[in-house]
């Protein structure tokens, strides 16, 4: 429970937790509303990464986005702003020759170029390499009016920052399936999951080609995953191993096949922002007979232009004979244990289709097996007895105790209430917005009722 502090003027209006494409989207929604309005917020965010950086561990050379370009930070709300992504290109001189591709996806690289742009316009409102510890109560008059936030640098040093309201946007955390997770030692470092692929991924592969060198083989990777993150490094790695001819790469899926993404016109507009209050306003049951109807929209599935990639690569290998690579279909992880003699892995599955249990060691596993979205619920565990269930209102705040007087509002951790857009960028622009008005309603809220008890 809280305890009793002087809390008399709090040093931020407004902390972020988190500084990714959500809460830059908020940023420039809020300091937009203040250059319209005047009604300018202190506020500051907290990143617990060393600088900007958006899914930099998947920033693959040929990697495209799957969203329109318009579906930037800004534009669906103002397609005037500065801070659109057609600006963005003007800025860089660039803007004709994008217009020249002919293409609404830009890659991946150039899209977090864009991101990086417009989040150095907030650098002195950021503070980078701070990971959140604590947020804690502070009361005053038997009700809590603040919240302490405590965080820590790299080099262990602390601070303390006090705010009236927070907005936690701290994205997702890896998860592995149970067997993977319990790995530690020499076997965990030949264990990448996709949110580190890139930084982490020729640090594994260098010390298993010495080793499959020495034993005079081929080194043995494999890609655990059916989405687009697992297929994009399936594709990357047989490209570098094509190169000095020297890996072989087997993709393992829980499901029957490769499916593809739908991303038609119709089923698109479920990711219309207006979309939201539909899935917020049904029953829990509803809402889980949609998700289970338009799962193939954002989960386990895969672009169909890298899909027929991926087919005639294998096709090829008939053709040629040599198959090197493989698709492993209806596996079931179980156990996993390193291999002593190479610190590999031996990986076992149940083989679904055929009723069997298998084994199969490798050097290398990557694991595309995506993210749990709820360390909001950790950072925020000592606010527990005012939060309750950790239900959320349409306009994205946190319910509350009446004795609670801060305002939290969640960003990426609402799927379940708002929609499947709610992890993506598609609504960045009008749920930013949504945000920065729900904070204005929470002020002017608190200061009718301080006039009350004035009078």
């Amino acid at each position: 429970m809280s305890v009793d502090h002087p809390v008399s003027m709090p040093a931020l209006d407004l902390l972020g937790v988190g500084f990714g494409p959500s809460n830059l989207a908020l940023a420039i929604a809020l300091d937009e509303d203040a250059r319209a309005t005047g009604r300018r917020l202190k506020t500051a965010f907290v990143e617990k990464k060393p600088g900007f950086a958006w899914h930099n561990g998947m920033l693959l050379q040929d990697s495209r986005m799957q969203i329109s370009f318009l579906k930037d930070l800004v534009t669906l709300r103002d397609p005037c702003s500065p801070f659109s992504f057609l600006n963005y290109l003007q800025t860089q001189g660039r803007l004709e020759d994008f217009v020249n591709l002919r293409n609404f996806l830009p890659t991946r690289i150039e899209y977090d170029g864009y991101l990086r742009w417009a989040a150095s316009s907030f650098d002195e409102q950021i503070h980078y390499g701070e990971a959140v510890l604590s947020v804690k109560p502070r009361s005053t008059g038997g009700k809590v009016r603040a919240l302490e936030v405590v965080s820590r640098r790299a080099d262990g040093s602390e601070t303390t920052r006090i705010a009236s309201n927070l907005v936690m946007a701290v994205g997702g955390r890896p998860l592995l399936p149970a067997p993977l997770a319990e790995l530690d030692g020499p076997a965990a470092r030949r264990l990448v999951h996709s949110s580190g692929y890139l930084p982490e991924i020729d640090a594994a592969l260098r010390a298993s080609r010495a080793e499959a060198k020495a034993a005079g083989r081929r080194v043995r990777v494999a890609v655990l995953g059916g989405g687009q993150s697992g297929a994009e490094i399936f594709q990357d790695l047989v490209q570098r191993g094509s190169v000095d001819d020297d890996l072989d790469v087997t993709l393992v899926i829980r499901g029957s096949a490769l499916k593809p993404a739908d991303d038609s016109p119709f089923v698109n507009e479920i990711f219309h922002a207006d979309f939201t209050d539909s899935i917020y306003h049904r029953t829990p049951e509803a809402r889980q007979r949609f998700f289970d109807e338009y799962r193939g929209t954002n989960y386990s599935v895969v672009d169909v232009d890298l899909l027929e990639r991926l087919y005639e690569l294998f096709y090829m290998q008939k053709v040629s004979a040599q198959p090197r690579h493989a698709l492993l279909t209806q596996r079931h992880l179980t156990a996993a244990a390193e291999v002593a003699s190479h610190h590999g892995l031996a990986l076992t599955f149940d083989d679904v289709a055929h009723n069997r249990r298998e084994t199969r060691e490798f050097d290398v596993v990557v694991a595309a097996t995506g993210y749990r979205r709820d360390d909001h619920r950790r950072l925020l565990g000592e606010l527990g007895p005012y939060l309750g269930d950790f239900t959320v209102g349409r306009d994205y705040r946190l319910e509350t105790r009446d004795d609670f007087l801060p305002g939290i509002w969640l960003q990426g951790g609402c799927e379940a209430t708002h929609g499947l857009s709610d992890t993506l960028l598609s609504i960045l622009a009008t749920r930013s917005a949504e945000i920065c008005a729900s904070l204005h309603d929470a002020y002017e809220a608190l200061a009718e009722r301080r006039a009350h008890a004035v009078a």
